[in-house]
Formats: structure tokens, C-alpha cells, sequence
């Protein structure tokens, strides 16, 4: 089937395959706590072979690199981050980053709120 005609979740799905590593593995598992944290979230393939999650405007994406799974929140630096969870692209005026390394844990429960706090805000008037 030609590539043009699959969707962005089997894009994604893809790519999980493709990495076949630790990496494919965190990047399924942040899939699973972003859909999880809204299950209206839409999944979209951009820029060539990026996996982004959007509700009311991106949400987040998550590039995969030799070293790290990068999950990139498009308003980050206005989201509250009690967690700490922001590690990565901190001297910007919009974006926030979590770089996430092999054997890294994922604190569910606060990426899950930092998820929905991001989709709050898209979804507000002043997003």
C-alpha cells in the first residue's frame, strides 16, 4: 500500500516497529499515557515522519533520536510543571521538551497531567 494512504496511526505504529529498540518501546509507552490522558487526542503524521498528537492545536510530538525519544509540548513554557518534568529546549519562549533515555521511568501520573494541562490550554480562550 502506498505510503500516502495510511494513516497517521498506522504511520505511527510504523515507526514503533521501525525503531525496534528501547526506543520504539518508550515511544509506544508515551503514546499509551498521552491517549490515555485524552482519549479525544488526534493522532497526525507531520513534517516527514513526525508522530503529533493534537486537541484544539498540537498538543505534543514525539521525535525518536540515536539517544533519546523526545516528547516536544508546542506551549510548554506556559504549562505548570510541578513534576520537573521539562529536562530539554528550556531557553525557549514557547516549546518545552522531555528527553526521555534508555531505561528512563516515566512519572505517569504527572506526564498525564502535564498532557491534559496542554490540551487545556489549547482549548481555552488565551491558548
Amino acid at each position: 500500500m502506498p505510503i500516502h494512504t495510511e494513516t497517521p496511526s498506522r504511520l505511527i505504529d510504523a515507526r514503533i516497529e521501525e525503531l525496534a529498540d528501547w526506543r520504539g518501546d518508550m515511544l509506544a509507552r508515551l503514546r499509551a499515557i498521552i491517549r490515555g490522558a485524552d482519549p479525544e487526542i488526534v493522532e497526525e503524521w507531520k513534517w516527514r515522519g513526525v508522530p503529533v498528537w493534537s486537541h484544539g492545536g498540537i498538543v505534543c510530538t514525539g521525535e525518536s533520536y540515536k539517544a533519546a525519544v523526545k516528547m516536544t509540548f508546542a506551549k510548554g513554557a506556559k504549562l505548570e510543571d510541578p513534576a520537573g518534568l521539562f529536562n530539554s529546549s528550556l531557553e525557549g519562549n514557547t516549546r518545552r521538551a522531555i528527553d526521555f533515555h534508555e531505561g528512563d521511568e516515566i512519572d505517569e501520573k504527572a506526564l498525564k497531567a502535564l498532557v491534559r494541562a496542554a490540551v487545556a490550554l489549547n482549548t481555552s480562550r488565551t491558548g
